[in-house]
């Protein structure tokens, strides 16, 4: 075999790549490539050998076989080390590449398009990408592989001290091109499964999910553990997709912290605020504007809110901010900051900005828990919080203003750790009980941060009463209405105690458990 350098390029994302060609030919290596890549060399005024001058064949079926021939792969597969088949090679006429440089098709990009066909999609599943990609890592020992443009000025400059690419340095371009391909077959996977109308679509026999990391966090929950964020593959969305305007690096806490509130927020429709602590709401309110939707989620707990994170379903104005910053806020997430409300921040400026896609459609899908040795998959809860349709179980049915304050709180309910019991009016909370190993713990926790404020409130609960121990104590602080899944053997028991304290009760017939 002769000594010549060669260096196959096809690549999708195009970015530096005639700069990189044109230092691999002062290098000495000859570029050997495939359609708008080869234009794109030439265009920089660069000798190219199109791949269709070594396979002896033409590009067909409008580029979609173009180096699916063994004078490519028998080039990137070659062992010159093995006698036999330096031999063959040579015979063949087929010289070994030493450096294959490819990304694939944007097939993420295209499906993430609004309005795209499956036709268009399928046409962006590239095929002798991922070959070339993984016949190259495969033979790593020989060559190197390249997958992402940033790697470029490293891979030169160890060519030029050198003269070139080091074992461990193919290795780990390897391992990177190994990744690459599997995030790609991935995504591909994931958009036929979803489009998929078998039962199984949802949870298919293997499940390939791919995820890119954003950032390493400074530690995890504590800061004995390493954490790091990652976000979908496929075009980002919600959290992952939101932007920083100011403030720190997020933590991991943040984040937890963070999604449990854009959560909770979300199911509302209404001006509100959620304020949370340690994944719990610990005030939520609503309002005609921002600043009293804020005014009231604050004043539900003035204790708890401090060093808390923020979630607001509406544009930040000025005079909310004004509010906000009165305190110390560790985040604070909503869908627009004005100018005005910029200008205030910028003097607590250890207070993170974040701007997040409203959307509803920008939730995932699969709420994914890990455990010891695999992981648990279940759809999210999306569907709204429904009170009205419950059954009125009482003698007494709910007035106007306690049906709104049973929605409300319900819909705050559900985002309360189980066992979950929230006191509220109609537009704010009162007591939050949350985690618990007993209903009437939380119960008990919830009734005495409402204090007098209990007084006319009403109750939720994320699931029923297996006792009527709840419902004595909820009469006794002057609770006025309750909303439940109902499905107790005891159920008449409580229903009977509400009826004697003229005391309204809904049973919705779904359970909110959260843990």
């Amino acid at each position: 075999m002769t000594e010549k350098r060669r260096a196959l390029i096809s690549v999708s994302d195009k970015t530096g790549i005639s700069e990189f060609a044109g230092e691999l030919v002062k290098l000495g290596f000859e570029i050997i490539s495939t359609g708008g890549t080869a234009r794109a060399i030439r265009e920089a005024g660069l000798e190219v050998t199109d791949a269709s001058e070594v396979t002896g064949f033409p590009e067909i079926l409008g580029g979609r076989v173009k180096t699916l021939h063994p004078h490519i792969h028998a080039a990137i597969l070659a062992r010159p080390d093995v006698e036999e088949q330096r031999r063959e090679m040579e015979k063949l006429g087929i010289t070994p590449l030493e450096l294959v440089v490819v990304n694939l098709y944007p097939f993420e990009q295209t499906i993430a398009r609004a309005g795209v066909g499956h036709a268009e999609a399928v046409e962006n599943i590239d095929i002798g990408g991922p070959t070339m990609l993984r016949a190259a890592a495969k033979n790593h020992a020989y060559l190197a592989v390249i997958v992402n443009p940033q790697r470029y000025g490293p891979i030169i400059e160890e060519l030029q001290a050198k003269g070139a690419i080091s074992a461990a340095t193919r290795f780990n371009l390897a391992a990177e091109a190994f990744s690459h391909t599997a995030a790609y077959d991935a995504a591909i996977a994931s958009y036929f499964n979803t489009l998929s109308e078998v039962d199984t679509a949802l949870y298919p026999e293997r499940l390939n999910k791919s995820f890119k990391k954003i950032q390493e966090l400074r530690y995890g929950e504590n800061p004995q553990q390493q954490a790091a964020f990652y976000a979908s593959s496929q075009a980002p969305t919600g959290l992952a997709a939101a932007k920083q305007l100011q403030g720190k690096e997020l933590s991991f806490n943040n984040l937890n912290d963070l999604n449990a509130a854009w959560e909770a927020v979300l199911e509302f429709d209404e001006t509100t605020a959620v304020a949370v602590k340690h994944a719990n709401p610990c005030g939520v309110g609503t309002a005609e504007n921002l600043k009293e939707a804020y005014i009231l989620a604050f004043e539900a707990d003035p204790v708890s809110i401090f060093g808390g994170v923020l979630a607001l379903n509406r544009p930040v104005d000025k005079e909310a901010a004004r509010e906000m910053s009165k305190i110390f806020l560790e985040v604070i997430a909503a869908p627009e900051f004005t100018a005005g409300a910029r200008e205030v921040f910028k003097g607590k400026k250890d207070i993170r900005l974040l701007e997040v896609d409203p959307v509803e459609s920008s939730r995932d899908r699969l709420d994914i828990k890990t455990v010891s040795g695999g992981i648990l998959i279940q759809t999210i809860d999306g569907e709204p919080v429904e009170v009205t349709a419950g059954e009125v179980v009482t003698a007494r049915a709910p007035g106007e203003d306690e049906w709104a304050a049973l929605g409300f709180v319900q819909k705050v309910v559900k985002h309360v750790k189980s066992n979950a019991i929230v006191i509220a009016g109609k537009n704010m909370t009162y007591g939050v009980g949350a985690g618990q190993m007993s209903r009437i713990g939380a119960a008990k926790i919830a009734l005495n941060q409402a204090g007098k404020k209990a007084e006319g409130a009403v109750l939720g609960s994320d699931a029923f009463f297996p006792f009527p121990d709840t419902v004595e104590e909820a009469v006794k602080a002057g609770v006025t209405a309750i909303v439940q899944p109902g499905g107790s053997q005891k159920d008449k028991e409580s229903i009977e105690l509400c009826n004697r304290h003229n005391v309204a009760m809904v049973f919705t017939g779904r359970r909110y458990f959260k843990h």
